[in-house]
């Protein structure tokens, strides 16, 4: 489920101290499913199939505000932490967006009801300058690969100082 952007590598790495920075407010909203029982597998295999279609959705279709996302598994679920332009904007996917709305119908009509799977969202809305982040020889990663990746200079040397907008 992992999506590289238009002429990076996930896997090289960006020798130094970077940061992500971003002009405006942004939401990060995490997403995912725990599988409470393992062998009922018709009931979390789909969901799988229908995640993986929803992002590649939202990977041909930016206009929709979706940035990027972060995949993880683990052996009993997974999570998915992605980024939006604006809660407007994913809002409006959760309500209007085709794959999402048969996805959550066939949810709601054949998994909520049991307790094979749990499901569960958070949303978070930052504002301009409420955050900070590094990346020590790494990919461009995570925020960094949502927004904007530069190097650390200047103020930017400490988290205080990276939060000094919001200071």
């Amino acid at each position: 489920m992992t999506h590289e952007k238009e002429g990076e590598s996930m896997g090289k790495v960006v020798k130094g101290r970077y940061t992500a920075e971003s002009e405006d407010s942004f939401v990060i909203f995490v997403i995912g499913f725990r599988i409470n029982k393992l062998w009922a597998i018709h009931h979390w295999f789909p969901l799988i199939i229908q995640m993986q279609g929803m992002i590649n959705e939202l990977y041909r279709n930016k206009e929709l505000g979706f940035l990027d996302m972060k995949f993880f598994l683990s052996w009993k679920g997974i999570t998915l932490i992605q980024y939006w332009d604006s809660f407007e904007q994913l809002e409006h996917y959760s309500k209007h967006g085709a794959l999402h709305l048969t996805a959550w119908k066939n949810f709601n009509q054949k998994i909520a009801k049991g307790n094979k799977v749990g499901f569960y969202h958070e949303t978070y809305i930052v504002e301009s300058g409420n955050y900070e982040s590094i990346y020590i020889n790494m990919p461009v990663y995570g925020l960094a690969r949502a927004t904007n990746h530069i190097p650390i200079k200047g103020r930017k040397e400490t988290a205080k100082g990276r939060l000094q907008k919001s200071l």
